[in-house]
């Protein structure tokens, strides 16, 4: 049974979210925990409290254990764009994206064998 768990409008550039869930995409819950502690990298606690979020719904919602849980998809979608002005030499503006991410992770159980 698959579990969903989602964070939206996510202030991370979806390019660097995605090196991030590219980590733990089909590993089990507990190493993914494991290799998002230790990722050095300003993506990994948005993704982590995820990852948490969709562990805890499957142990609350269809009470799944924890310890046959593992990562079936996550992947990182592109949220709306806040646009902002900077001012530059001669009364130039440059224009600031600040970029944000719908943040997806999905488990699912794998019984013992």
């Amino acid at each position: 049974m698959e579990v969903k768990a989602q964070a939206r409008f996510v202030r991370v550039t979806p390019f660097k979210a995605r090196r991030v869930v590219d980590l733990i995409r089909g590993q089990h819950v507990e190493e993914a925990r494991r290799i998002l502690q230790f990722t050095p990298r300003a993506a990994a606690l948005p993704v982590k409290k995820v990852l948490d979020s969709a562990i805890a719904n499957a142990e609350h919602n269809h009470q799944l254990a924890a310890d046959t849980l593992f990562v079936s998809k996550a992947f990182v979608d592109e949220g709306p764009t806040l646009k902002r002005f900077r001012p530059r030499a001669l009364g130039r503006a440059y224009r600031v994206r600040k970029r944000t991410s719908h943040i997806t992770v999905i488990v699912d159980s794998r019984e013992a064998s």
